[in-house]
């Protein structure tokens, strides 16, 4: 009997995890889509809400993982609040199953290539007729975080941007050539991101004038908004990062 519980407990334990990681979006719509970035051609995931727009848009990177269904979530979720989100795909179809693929995955990663798939997303984004051309962000998380701020680097028309626990820059020619507003969203226990680093960075942003909140949760560490990471996740927060992340594109891609 302890047995035949200890199994039914699982079950709903499991069903209410694809209730979390799979949420029914009834009005988004969503497809692969290719694209051009330089001599390549690319894909990508976007997802959109009903109507003819248009809309304003958001270019979504990934974490080391690649683009995972929790991506393709994510997309869905922007969309539903009034997006057309396009989920880039920076491994070129590749996704790993554990951190050290991960790992290796990050590493063998381009940063020119890089950069050049994000001005790709934006000009694909821009040549749709049901996108916004002046209202298109970037949100990024873990390595897409750091390619988030790379978007405001490199594409001087981008008209917001998300950093989600990424990489940095501190040097002030690569800060003035940040053009857009920034929302920073960083746990005060990363490791790999310290609270003295996140302040520099702010403090070098203010003094070159840029548009930049930054927010720290106290009680989380790096990854704390994918609920796929239980060791990281912190759903309080995480609920509060995502409310702050949708009214700082409301404020900038929407007003």
């Amino acid at each position: 009997m302890r047995a035949s519980g200890l199994v039914l407990a699982g079950l709903i334990t499991l069903t209410s995890a694809a209730l979390i990681y799979h949420r029914a979006h009834p009005s988004v719509k969503t497809q692969a889509v290719q694209y051009q970035s330089g001599a390549e051609t690319v894909t990508g995931f976007i997802a959109y809400p009903e109507g003819k727009g248009p809309f304003p848009a958001v270019i979504l990177i990934h974490e080391w993982w690649g683009l995972n269904d929790w991506m393709k979530e994510n997309a869905k979720k922007f969309a539903d609040e009034g997006y057309i989100a396009l989920a880039i795909d920076l491994y070129r179809g590749q996704v790993a199953a554990d951190p050290d693929a991960a790992h290796e995955l990050m590493r063998g990663l381009p940063e020119d290539r890089a950069t050049r798939d994000l001005q790709a997303a934006f000009a694909y984004l821009v040549s749709r007729n049901d996108v916004q051309h002046d209202k298109i962000g970037s949100v990024g998380w873990c390595m897409g975080g750091g390619y988030s701020l790379q978007a405001a680097l490199n594409i001087p028309e981008l008209a917001a941007g998300v950093i989600n626990y990424g990489r940095l820059v501190t040097d002030t020619e690569l800060i003035d050539k940040i053009n857009c507003p920034l929302l920073g969203i960083f746990g005060a226990k990363d490791r790999g991101i310290p609270v003295k680093d996140i302040e520099i960075f702010k403090t070098a942003c203010k003094k070159a004038e840029k548009d930049i909140t930054v927010q720290i949760y106290q009680n989380s560490g790096h990854a704390f908004i994918n609920e796929n990471n239980p060791k990281a996740y912190n759903a309080k927060d995480a609920k509060n990062a995502w409310e702050k992340t949708f009214s700082f594109l409301e404020k900038n891609l929407k007003d």
